[in-house]
């Protein structure tokens, strides 16, 4: 019999292109022979891990057993930290985990629409891609890169499934208003489910800025993203939750693989829920990092734009790639990302910030 014609994978999967991370610090250093590197790409936090997750971790229950697949523990103490029902909680590995499968979950291939802004986070461009639904994105206007809910509801359609918001947004820092909120909220059509990311949330200042969980009585379909990799600095372990109604914590569940959330994982989860500490901490360093890194860009002269995160987005007016290598070569890994003449800068520690100032000078012939 002749083998039949046909591609090996589906079209949609072959457009795709894999997620290429921010470069890791041990990869640059063997790629130049050099040492003492630093990583300001990923966001990551620079007041480092909570100590009492740390002190958790080295007390795990023995790991050749399968974790609780229902997160029982993790989840109570999730709805007990938010202020809801366990019922209300799904837990899976970080908010990447959660954002594809509302997807694949809530959205049928072919006609189905996603709507997000342009530039956001690249996994609500990736998910829809992946399971073969139409993504619809609003550019930001690149003056100000600042929220407009008009722009997001004269985009929705009768196909329209799932938004997704970024609050604050990955990777320009900006955010929405409690105000603005309410609006996207009440005017969206209700059989729309609204997911507001809110990955930065505790990095957050602005005194407009809303907590997404107390407008959930504003509509049924609505989802509130938060995640342990931030402030909590707990990255590797790749924790996050999803705050929603019931019902869609149902779905979801049927749609997951099985112990999706590692024993590690869920044992420094809960201990880091009680370590308010590190999190007010966090927020300080971050706080001001971000006062000196803006006030060094105003002395090089390089336009940044508000941010309520833990990394400022830069308009460097020249070829954003050219800068990026350039730092590399001085052992400072930031991310172009954006647009072509942008890049994100993580805030980092102190003497890490001094570092990228020093270097963009230097790099822009602007000592």
């Amino acid at each position: 019999m002749a083998p039949r014609a046909r591609p090996l994978v589906l079209p949609n999967i072959e457009a795709l292109r894999p997620y290429v991370p921010g470069k890791p610090v041990e990869e640059l250093e063997r790629e130049l022979g050099i040492s003492g590197a630093i990583k300001l790409a990923s966001n990551e936090n620079a007041a480092g891990s909570s100590p009492r997750a740390l002190a958790a971790l080295a007390h795990l229950p023995p790991l050749a057993e399968y974790p609780d697949g229902s997160c029982f523990h993790l989840r109570r103490a999730l709805a007990a930290h938010v202020g809801v029902t366990p019922e209300e909680v799904f837990t899976g590995g970080g908010s990447n985990e959660i954002i594809d499968l509302l997807v694949r979950t809530f959205c049928a291939p072919g006609d189905d629409e996603v709507l997000a802004y342009q530039p956001s986070f690249v996994c609500y461009e990736l998910a829809p891609k992946a399971h073969g639904c139409r993504l619809v994105q609003v550019p930001l206007d690149e003056r100000s890169y600042a929220y407009d809910p008009e722009a997001l509801l004269s985009a929705v359609t009768p196909r329209t499934r799932i938004l997704f918001l970024s609050n604050p947004n990955n990777p320009t820092g900006s955010w929405m208003s409690r105000a603005a909120l309410e609006h996207l909220a009440s005017k969206l059509p209700p059989d729309v489910i609204l997911c507001v990311d809110e990955a930065y949330c505790e990095f957050a200042s602005d005194r407009a800025y809303p907590d997404a969980c107390e407008l959930r009585p504003l509509r049924e379909h609505m989802v509130v993203l938060r995640t342990f990799s931030k402030v909590y600095g707990l990255a590797a372990l790749r924790c996050g939750y999803g705050i929603m109604s019931p019902r869609l914590v149902n779905y979801l569940d049927r749609v997951r693989l099985p112990f999706n959330v590692s024993v590690p994982a869920q044992v420094a989860a809960m201990a880091a829920l009680q370590d308010g500490e590190h999190v007010r901490r966090s927020a300080f360093v971050n706080a001001e990092g971000l006062a000196q890194v803006e006030a060094g860009l105003d002395r090089l002269g390089i336009k940044h734009f508000p941010t309520q995160a833990n990394f400022v987005f830069v308009d460097l007016e020249r070829d954003g790639r050219l800068v990026y290598e350039a730092l590399l070569r001085k052992g400072v890994i930031t991310r172009p990302i954006g647009g072509p003449r942008h890049m994100r800068i993580t805030i980092g520690t102190r003497e890490q910030n001094d570092r990228l100032l020093g270097a963009l000078g230097e790099v822009l012939g602007r000592p």
